[in-house]
């Protein structure tokens, strides 16, 4: 189906774009923080057997996870808020004008002599002042996004400066390719998560963060319409698959 944009561009809904990585039951699944492997268990009692190969009418299966820690997600200011405010009520609009970006982190010494990867804001290119949300991809795009187990492995992040350059352009929804915009370990500061929701300042609840999704090489940069689909989840994160539309002249 064709849905205008405008009088002069237009998405084809048949032709989604999904930059997300499915919650499967298995250790390939991605992990961070230090979670182990999502569960899916069937419910077995003394009356019901919730697993057809094994005698049930139906597969009815208890589902274990972390949304921060196993797979793509989405986040509100209540992540790092005293009381937990929920995404299923903070975000209220799923369509947006988006841009992708990639950015290849650069090497940051710090001052105890550790090597970290980190995107720099003088790597961000113009953003089109038309989007509210931007998406980055990381290079290199390897496959393994998608599997890793990111825990105590120092992946990449973003410098904290990086959030003036979002600001400025008004962008409202983050998106990237790693478990979170902040260092694995930061002695909980959290500075990235906290400047961008201006917590405790001046608390934004309309800007989200949605980590650990996969843009493969095939998207290429440019700009998209973005549906962000989350689950109803009265949480400050949840479950999310956000997908991308490509913008077509009518």
């Amino acid at each position: 189906m064709k849905l205008h944009i405008d009088n002069n561009n237009f998405i084809d809904t048949s032709r989604p774009l999904d930059i997300s990585i499915p919650l499967r039951n298995s250790e390939e699944n991605p992990k961070a923080w230090y979670v182990s492997a999502p569960r899916f268990e069937a419910v077995m009692t003394d009356q019901f057997t919730g697993s057809v190969k094994k005698g049930g009418s139906v597969n009815f299966r208890n589902v274990f996870f972390n949304p921060h820690g196993h797979g793509t997600h989405t986040e509100c200011l209540g992540h790092i808020t005293e009381e937990v405010f929920s995404i299923n009520e903070t975000l209220s609009e799923y369509f947006f004008q988006a841009q992708l970006i990639s950015i290849s982190p650069k090497e940051l010494v710090r001052e105890d002599g550790e090597v970290d990867l980190v995107v720099l804001p003088e790597q961000f290119p113009t953003i089109n002042p038309d989007v509210e949300a931007l998406i980055i991809r990381t290079t290199p795009n390897k496959i393994t996004k998608k599997s890793m187990d990111y825990s105590a492995t120092n992946p990449p992040y973003l410098d904290v400066r990086c959030v003036q350059v979002l600001l400025d352009a008004g962008i409202k929804h983050l998106l990237i390719d790693l478990p979170s915009v902040d260092r694995e370990n930061d002695n909980g500061e959290l500075a990235f998560h906290h400047a961008f929701w201006e917590v405790p300042k001046n608390p934004n609840f309309e800007r989200t963060i949605t980590e650990l999704i996969f843009v493969s090489d095939e998207i290429i940069d440019s700009n998209y319409v973005l549906n962000i689909q989350t689950a109803p989840f009265e949480n400050d994160a949840t479950p999310s698959r956000p997908v991308l539309y490509k913008i077509k002249k009518s």
